[in-house]
């Protein structure tokens, strides 16, 4: 009889390079713009979803976050740890191409240890990829597209019944005798509510099932500041020319012509089991005008009946003026925002795609922004856009001090600058197209992998630019950090020993990087000798190289809340496991509600949502 306690799949996030406790690798600021360390330990959302929809189907499904407990403890054995797992299949996000050296690594000590199991890839860089990445033979499937819920559900249920792979939608595979078989890629849902992602509460049930905290723990610092987010949609509307996440990449990636939109309802029923157990802020991925105006104004409306004590924190993709802003004022309490326009060069935004409006645009909405109660405006610029020279990318620090002079009686600007690192996004229009000015290093998944390997992120660095060498970018993005820190420092928006602490880092950088240069040529012996003698200083300044450690962060004034709400939340939640269990002894479970449907459009079978 089968066990009923068996896990049917172990979803599993890995480091970004897998040993990277034991190697000396300056990763410098590649992770200094996202809550994450260098490690990339902050898994994708979308395990939540996969795993709660799978259980919902009486499937056993545990999240690992492999990078954060070897992060967290510098004696956890990663390797025994999986070892002692058990699982039908284990799942290996492959997200963003970061993951690619620590992903594969993973893929191939999960097979060593457990030869009967499969190993499954799925991810935004794994379904661009897949064709290469079925042909390691550490890899049994890709399961590709933005939403694979109900795919892995079908995989599961046909491993279980030996039914037929090839009925599996959006599923990458190999055959007995190592050929592969590309199933069609027809699961593109254009409607996201018949998932909850992030499922928050799956996670909080998933503590108690399996009796394990840091398994489910989304970054290093999410204990002291544990922000959450609500996810407006799957896909984008925007196109910008670096983003493997713009609205051709999906299109080429996923099949995906329209983004996939959560609707306001889902959102606010986000809100409130966020607010059932945290006190932090709600970051929104996504401009809330993003689908169209009349689902932004439902929202809002809907969100001011909450009477939110959490700051709301919006992502704006284009300019807004008082009507927008009084409407977010009326909703919440406290809010904040963040505009990312890359260049405050008119002429490089257009090409990128990013922020394509005029400055005064931007000074218009951030002076209404701060009118209408915002807290803190988070502005930030890039490194390594198509085109841009050296002195294209020093100019953020005169247009900043510009803002701070011309908006110093309205309210706080928070200027960041960051490195396009470490890789320039397969699916984007500046990797697929030349004309864009980048001059690529690597093109295929095992380069990327190899890459990860190199000493520093200025030879990790996928791409070099018509307008910049690798050596450019990196002196470029350091001197724009150490400018905009002393602006920020005089206009008393950071204090003293902030401001010291992120000069130090980066003059430790810099150092780092002429003295990588340096022992480049030796033989391998001296050159891991010149390393090990570098390696306090290259703890010193791998990670908040840019900015200070909580420059990015919202204040905080309480983190956890426990409420009757999420108590209940958890009863019910446990409750219907006990269910599931009860139904797997029986030998009975449930088929998805998409079952029989496959011949469907998906535009019928789950609705429209295209924008309004």
């Amino acid at each position: 009889m089968r066990n009923p306690f068996r896990r049917d799949l172990v979803l599993l996030h890995p480091p970004s390079v897998y040993d990277f406790r034991a190697k000396e690798i300056f990763l410098g600021p590649i992770a200094d713009a996202v809550p994450s360390t260098s490690a990339f330990e902050m898994y994708p959302v979308g395990l939540t979803s996969i795993a709660s929809f799978l259980e919902k189907n009486h499937y056993n499904v545990q999240i690992v976050n492999l990078a954060y407990r070897m992060m967290k403890n510098p004696k956890f054995d990663a390797d025994r740890y999986i070892g002692k797992q058990d699982g039908t299949v284990f799942g290996i996000d492959l997200h963003w191409l970061p993951h690619a050296q620590g992903g594969l690594a993973l893929a191939e000590m999960v097979k060593r240890h457990h030869p009967e199991s499969h190993v499954l890839f799925g991810g935004l860089s794994a379904s661009y990829y897949h064709e290469e990445l079925i042909g390691y033979p550490f890899v049994d499937f890709v399961i590709r597209g933005d939403s694979t819920e109900e795919p892995v559900r079908q995989l599961l249920q046909a491993l279980r019944e030996g039914g037929d792979l090839a009925g599996v939608e959006n599923l990458t595979w190999k055959r007995l005798d190592g050929s592969s078989v590309v199933n069609p890629l027809t699961f593109i849902p254009c409607d996201l509510d018949y998932v909850d992602v992030p499922d928050y509460r799956f996670a909080l049930r998933s503590v108690f099932k399996y009796g394990n905290l840091d398994n489910l723990i989304p970054y290093l610092e999410w204990m002291r500041y544990p922000i959450t987010m609500l996810l407006n949609s799957r896909g984008c509307a925007e196109n910008c020319a670096v983003c493997g996440g713009s609205v051709s990449a999906y299109r080429q990636i996923c099949d995906r012509t329209l983004p996939a939109y959560r609707s306001p309802r889902k959102l606010i029923e986000d809100v409130q089991t966020i607010t059932s157990f945290s006190r932090a802020p709600i970051f929104v991925v996504h401009d809330p005008r993003m689908g169209g105006m009349v689902r932004c104004v439902e929202f809002f409306s809907r969100l001011s009946e909450v009477d939110l004590a959490n700051e709301l924190v919006l992502e704006l993709f284009f300019p807004a003026g008082d009507a927008f802003f009084s409407m977010v004022a009326d909703s919440v309490e406290t809010w904040s925002a963040q505009l990312t326009i890359e260049s405050p060069i008119e002429a490089l935004r257009r090409i990128n795609a990013k922020f394509p409006f005029s400055n005064a645009e931007l000074e218009d909405t951030m002076r209404s922004a701060f009118n209408h109660g915002c807290q803190k405006m988070d502005l930030f610029f890039m490194v390594g856009l198509p085109h841009q020279s050296y002195d294209d990318a020093l100019e953020a620090v005169s247009y900043y001090e510009h803002l701070l002079e011309q908006l110093a009686d309205v309210g706080p600007i928070h200027a960041f600058v960051a490195p396009l690192s470490p890789f320039l996004d397969p699916g984007s229009r500046a990797f697929e197209n030349p004309e864009f000015g980048y001059r690529l290093r690597y093109r295929t998944l095992e380069e990327h992998r190899q890459a990860l390997l190199q000493p520093s992120w200025k030879d990790i660095l996928s791409f070099e630019t018509d307008a910049m060498s690798a050596e450019e970018l990196a002196q470029a993005t350091y001197r724009v950090a150490r400018e905009l820190n002393l602006l920020k420092y005089r206009h008393e928006l950071i204090d003293a020993a902030t401001y010291v602490n992120v000069a130090q880092r980066l003059r430790t950088a810099e150092s780092i990087l002429a003295d990588l240069d340096r022992t480049a040529g030796l033989p391998p012996e001296k050159r891991q000798q010149a390393y090990r003698q570098m390696q306090k200083r290259l703890r010193f300044a791998n990670g908040s190289t840019l900015s200070g450690d909580d420059e990015m962060k919202w204040p905080l004034s309480r983190r956890f809340h426990l409420g009757a709400t999420l108590a209940r939340g958890l009863a019910a939640g446990l409750g219907n496991e006990v269910r599931h269990t009860a139904a797997r002894l029986g030998g009975k479970y449930d088929t998805a509600p998409f079952a029989g449907t496959r011949a469907a459009p998906w535009s019928s079978r789950l609705g429209s949502s295209a924008p309004r």
